[in-house]
């Protein structure tokens, strides 16, 4: 497996402190990180780092004061395997066969995946309740429109 937990934390740490660093690229077909590229936040006062492993890092940004809000997102499961599967096919990560097999799997694992990010900390929400508490969180931040300086 290609996540490293603790990279991810660090990396999250240097983007909060400095407002920019190198990010991971990952690519499915190779199930491997690939590259890295720079990221910067621009000023924002808020980033989200998101992805399969992102409650696995909950705890750990939480306790380093690095964490605003955490959510596994509640989306209807036929949907989700729709959108995945488009996706897949479109950018041709796998052989069709193999993608569909995998999207059913996932498909079948995933209420047991949204157990297991609850479990790490992460609040499962709809997608308008996700983006409803982001607004919240940056409607609510100092930063927003006082400082654009990265931190």
């Amino acid at each position: 497996m290609s996540w490293d937990a603790d990279a991810a934390v660090e990396v999250i740490a240097r983007l909060a402190r400095q407002g920019r660093a190198d990010v991971p690229v990952y690519e499915l077909g190779a199930d491997r990180r690939v590259a890295t590229r720079s990221f910067e936040l621009a000023g924002s006062p808020l980033f989200v780092a998101e992805g399969i492993f992102a409650a696995e890092i909950v705890e750990e940004c939480r306790r380093r004061g690095l964490l605003a809000g955490a959510y596994a997102l509640r989306r209807p499961r036929g949907a989700t395997f729709l959108r995945r599967l488009s996706r897949d096919l479109a950018e041709q990560r796998k052989a069709p066969r193999v993608l569909v097999r995998r999207g059913l799997a996932l498909l079948r694992a995933e209420p047991a995946v949204l157990r297991r990010q609850t479990g790490l900390g992460a609040e499962a929400a709809r997608a308008r309740e996700v983006l409803r508490g982001v607004a919240a969180l940056l409607a609510g931040h100092p930063r927003r429109a006082r400082d654009t300086t990265p931190r």
